[in-house]
């Protein structure tokens, strides 16, 4: 086999691999994502409970990258303490290590098993949450496919000529070595795909064990830079976790490169075989900088604020992120004199309306379970930012008509104007409507029964989904998407209908907390309805546009 055509087949394997790992998370978050981030959040209260949360929820997700932006969204949010935060997502990364032993097993039966199944139970149903999880049983079938690719690709380097020179110039320069897996790491985005394949190398003969840890240690410096990187525009305290964890686990992997280098310990002690004991390294490794850790945790704490604050103010967590919503606009005013690029300015400043609408209303229902006067009061907050983008949208909008524009760009003006105005409507039912009822069950102290809380948290959940659908709408025009968002209307009409069914029949059985908090029950599922139906309206131009919607819905007489 030729080099190009080992890096075609090997290319194509890691991204089966990327791809599948991307299927598995998001068919998690999609099915179980609001019970698990209420799960962890109150995990985080106690610090060794916080630790095996985020061990059991990076082998859910399949990333500890995802667990440690969650984390830290939390801790910046104030809902969790940094201390708690960091132990998390130190429990994380030994449950993402976890993971990669558990893939390095022969599981090849269960390839045609999980697609199978994933592929019925998908075509089958039109449940969400059957169709959910349909998709992470064909994720998990595609990752397994992948490691037999990685596999079948690694065999011809056994006979290849150029490889044992390659892999002898990396075993005599250990520091090339180590940055060069922790750069492949941060370019896979995923350090499970980055052992994995390390282990297949392993395997086939082409590492030697010395240099397969090396690279592993590189694969952990690598993975910790990537959730800093992307935070990098959040607000200071949503980074003090992602930076706490590159302080440990970054400054880790470079400390245990030295004392390996120099000390050259031997590596029997991890496996028999190569690719056992590259595994076992990694699994180790994440073990010791989690017990290290513990001792460590608030020294590291203080030291990652510290950094932190070098780069911003002394501001308040909610004046942070107010700021880094207000801090810029897309409305250029010099663009004009070019409906189409004005256009897209203002789709752009849409896109942030959508995420200060998504914030608000993924935290709504935070507060909902656990109010407070201050975190009440910040939300409010944020729909005069909202209010303030729609306004400087609609001025920006009525500038654009000053000059001239086709038939096109006058229907796109006008869609994006109706959008602002739904997400503005969103806004204030919101802020009038759902942060109401929490200001009355906190002044009440009251609490909803264990199977209310479920139906409004499930309610919720498939609200919050549609909102993304809707939002990514915004950008892609996708009819598929439009028609999904619509065909989600109805399906959540009919969990508004059966919720409400069962919310009387507790009244009628005479449930004490049923009655208490009927009110505010029945309020906010008429609400979550409102800002769904307002929300599913923005797929109504795009249907349109592609004749895939009918001009009435009445029956004919």
């Amino acid at each position: 086999m030729s080099g190009s055509v080992f890096f075609l087949h090997m290319a194509g394997a890691v991204a089966l691999l990327l791809w599948a790992t991307r299927m598995v998370r998001t068919g998690v978050e999609r099915a179980y994502g609001g019970v698990l981030r209420q799960r962890l959040r109150r995990a985080l209260a106690n610090p060794l409970m916080a630790t095996t949360a985020g061990l059991l929820l990076a082998i859910a997700l399949q990333s500890s990258t995802a667990v440690t932006l969650l984390v830290g969204s939390f801790a910046g949010g104030g809902m969790v303490t940094g201390l708690s935060g960091i132990l998390a997502v130190r429990g994380a990364e030994v449950g993402s290590a976890l993971l990669v032993k558990i893939l390095s097993y022969d599981l090849s039966l269960l390839v045609p098993v999980c697609l199978l199944a994933g592929t019925v139970i998908f075509l089958t149903t039109e449940r969400r949450s059957w169709r959910q999880a349909g998709r992470i049983l064909v994720g998990i079938g595609l990752l397994l496919l992948s490691l037999e690719m990685m596999d079948a690709a690694a065999e011809p380097l056994r006979a290849s000529r150029i490889v044992p020179l390659i892999v002898g110039y990396l075993s005599e320069d250990p520091v090339t070595a180590f940055f060069l897996a922790a750069v492949i790491t941060y370019l896979f985005h995923s350090s499970i795909a980055a052992v994995l394949l390390l282990a297949t190398f392993a395997a086939r003969g082409v590492l030697s064990p010395e240099l397969g840890i090396v690279m592993v240690l590189g694969v952990n410096l690598g993975s910790s830079f990537i959730a800093p990187i992307l935070t990098r525009a959040a607000p200071p305290a949503y980074r003090v976790v992602p930076l706490g964890n590159l302080l440990m686990r970054g400054l880790g992997s470079v400390v245990l490169l030295v004392l390996f280098v120099y000390f050259n310990p031997p590596t029997s002690l991890l496996g028999a075989g190569t690719a056992d004991r590259v595994i076992h390294a990694h699994i180790a490794f994440n073990v010791l900088i989690l017990f290290a850790g513990i001792p460590l945790s608030r020294l590291i704490l203080k030291a990652t604020r510290g950094i932190v604050a070098l780069s911003a103010g002394a501001k308040t967590p909610e004046e942070e992120r107010r700021a880094a919503i207000e801090a810029t606009s897309a409305l250029d005013a010099a663009a004009l004199g070019n409906p189409a690029q004005a256009l897209a300015n203002v789709t752009r400043e849409a896109v942030r309306m959508c995420e200060t609408v998504e914030f608000m209303l993924r935290r709504v229902l935070e507060l909902y379970e656990d109010p407070d006067k201050q975190s009440i009061n910040a939300l409010a907050v944020l729909d005069d930012t909202v209010d303030k983008r729609h306004a400087a949208i609609k001025l920006y909008l009525a500038r654009i008509t000053e000059h001239g524009m086709s038939d096109e760009e006058a229907r796109r003006c006008q869609e994006l104007l109706g959008v602002c105005i739904k997400l503005e409507q969103v806004g204030d039912i919101i802020v009038r409507n759902l942060l109401s009822h929490v200001q009355k069950k906190m002044d009440r102290d009251l609490e909803f029964t264990p199977e209310g809380w479920r139906e409004l948290s499930s309610l919720h959940a498939s609200v919050l989904a549609n909102a993304r659908l809707a939002f990514n709408l915004l950008v892609t025009q996708d009819p598929e998407t439009a028609r999904q968002l619509v065909a989600e209307k109805d399906r959540l009409r009919d969990l508004e209908r059966i919720s409400s069914e069962r919310h009387f029949d507790r009244l009628r059985r005479g449930s004490e907390r049923s009655v208490e908090t009927s009110s505010i029950h029945l309020d906010t599922i008429r609400d979550l309805k409102q800002i769904n139906s307002l929300l599913a309206t923005l797929a109504y131009p795009v249907l349109e546009r592609h004749g895939m919607l009918s001009g009435t819905r009445l029956k004919s007489a």
